[in-house]
């Protein structure tokens, strides 16, 4: 399939950008360059991704693309678009993408506990699940965000974060454990694969207790104060 090659690509482009936004100083040149990088690469593994899998038919990759690009798209407009939100159309759109994604997500994950197939369709329920908690949380989150008319301070950094990190998160799996067996066989029985997975949750509850319960936040403001009083006029 000819859409195979440009995934793989975007998403090596992407793990490695967000690796680079997610470790580097925040608020600083190489994150914004490498987080611009990573939602650009992220919207194409995501759109080929969800391509791919609805022409196969196969709803468990086509429903994680789709919520990865929920996610990146929410969380880089949340930094991009104004503190005070007029309603715009494209956060209600990307409101419903997620509902719709969490909708579905739940319905195929009761499908598959109910199948009679045994331990994989339970592990694949499972799985359907964490889609649609994550997805119907976000939207909760966007409702609220619409309600009160924006959101500012550290709870709008925490709100990309997650949602980046979530996405870079879903990607690792793709490759690490997902696609297994492109990597050599002593790093696969040596059960090394999962760590990227685990390290990108890790690192994602860590900026989120450093930006919602230190004083990060306010020495980042210090730090660029121009850059973060553009980016709350935008």
């Amino acid at each position: 399939m000819t859409l195979l090659p440009i995934h793989i690509l975007a998403g090596v482009i992407g793990l490695v950008s967000g690796a680079i936004a997610l470790s580097t100083r925040k608020g600083a040149k190489l994150h914004r360059m490498g987080g611009i990088v990573f939602v650009y690469a992220m919207m194409i593994v995501a759109i080929t991704g969800t391509v791919m899998g609805l022409l196969l038919s196969e709803m468990a990759a086509a429903l994680p693309g789709a919520l990865t690009f929920y996610l990146v798209l929410t969380s880089f407009l949340t930094v991009r678009r104004p503190v005070v939100l007029k309603f715009p159309w494209i956060d209600l759109g990307a409101t419903l993408l997620g509902l719709i994604v969490g909708i579905a997500s739940v319905r195929f994950g009761l499908e598959a506990l109910a199948s009679a197939s045994g331990g994989t369709e339970g592990g694949l329920a499972i799985t359907y699940f964490m889609f649609g908690v994550v997805a119907l949380l976000a939207t909760l989150g966007d409702i609220q965000v619409m309600v009160a008319g924006g959101i500012q301070g550290a709870h709008r950094i925490a709100r990309h974060l997650w949602r980046m990190c979530f996405a870079l998160f879903l990607a690792s799996i793709s490759l690490f454990i997902g696609q297994s067996q492109v990597f050599p066989e002593p790093l696969r029985n040596a059960g090394l694969l999962p760590i990227p997975v685990l390290l990108v949750l890790l690192l994602m509850f860590y900026w989120l207790a450093r930006v919602l319960f230190t004083q990060w936040y306010r020495r980042v403001q210090q730090q660029f104060p121009a850059d973060v009083s553009a980016s709350q006029r935008r």
